[in-house]
C-alpha cells in the first residue's frame, strides 16, 4: 500500500464531526499507523525495516492511526525526542488482533461491571486502548474522538519485529506541512487520506463504541 494523500480542506467535509471513530489510512491488507522517536531509533527502525537497536523492548509503545492526534502529539515533528516521523504500514491481521485484545486504559462500567475485574484485565492483557479528543492542524479539540493503541510484554516483540509490512520516513513531509500551517495556510495543507476504519469482527466495533 502507498502512503497517499489529499487536501486537508477536501476531507474535512467528509470526515465524521463527532463520536468514537478510528481515523486511518487502510485496505484489505495493511493499515498505516504513526509514531515519533529520536533520531537513533526512527533512522534504525528506517534502515532496517523493524524496529531494533535502541528500541526498547520492555517498554510499552503506542501507536497512533490518526496522523493530525499524532501532529498535535509530537508537535508536527518539533518536540525533543520525536524529531523522526513513522508511517508503519502495519499488518491489518495484526491491527485486528490488537483490538480484540485491547483493555482500556481506565474503567469502564459497562464493559467490567467493577474495578476488580477491570484490574484483572488489564494486569493480564498486554494490550492498551485509550480514546481521546481527536484535533484540528493548529491542535484544537475536536468534538471527535481518536484512538490509541499501547503495545508490552510478549505482543510488543511481535509488533516490532513480525507485524510491519513497511517503514516510512515522514519526517520531510510532516516539515512541509507544518509550515503551511504555521503560515495560517491550510488551502494548502495535505494530509494522509483517511477515512473511518470499522474491524471484521461486530463484537469489537461494539466494545470500541464505533459505528
Amino acid at each position: 500500500m502507498k502512503f497517499k494523500i489529499k487536501p486537508y480542506r477536501e476531507q474535512i467535509e467528509e470526515w465524521p464531526k463527532e463520536g468514537h471513530h478510528i481515523m486511518a489510512q487502510y485496505n484489505e491488507n495493511e493499515i498505516i499507523v504513526y509514531q515519533s522517536y529520536r533520531s537513533e531509533i526512527g533512522n534504525f527502525a528506517t534502515k532496517n525495516q523493524f524496529f531494533g537497536g535502541a528500541f526498547k523492548y520492555t517498554r510499552m509503545t503506542w501507536i497512533k492511526p490518526n496522523f493530525l492526534w499524532m501532529m498535535y502529539r509530537n508537535g508536527w515533528g518539533t518536540k525533543e525526542g520525536q524529531e523522526v516521523v513513522l508511517a508503519i504500514h502495519l499488518k491489518r491481521e495484526a491491527f485486528e488482533n490488537y483490538l480484540s485484545e485491547a483493555v482500556y486504559s481506565s474503567f469502564q462500567r459497562d464493559l467490567y461491571k467493577t474495578h476488580e475485574n477491570w484490574r484483572n484485565e488489564i494486569e493480564n492483557s498486554s494490550i492498551r486502548l485509550q480514546w481521546d479528543p481527536d484535533h484540528d492542524p493548529y491542535g484544537g479539540k475536536l468534538e471527535r474522538r481518536a484512538i490509541q493503541i499501547g503495545i508490552r510484554g510478549e505482543h510488543i516483540v511481535k509488533y516490532a519485529t513480525e507485524d510491519i509490512a513497511k517503514i516510512e520516513d515522514i519526517s520531510d513531509f510532516v516539515r512541509e506541512q507544518h509550515q503551511h500551517v504555521m503560515n495560517n495556510d491550510l488551502d494548502r495543507l495535505l494530509v494522509p487520506e483517511e477515512k473511518p476504519y470499522f474491524s471484521k469482527n461486530e463484537e469489537v466495533n461494539k466494545r470500541l463504541r464505533i459505528r
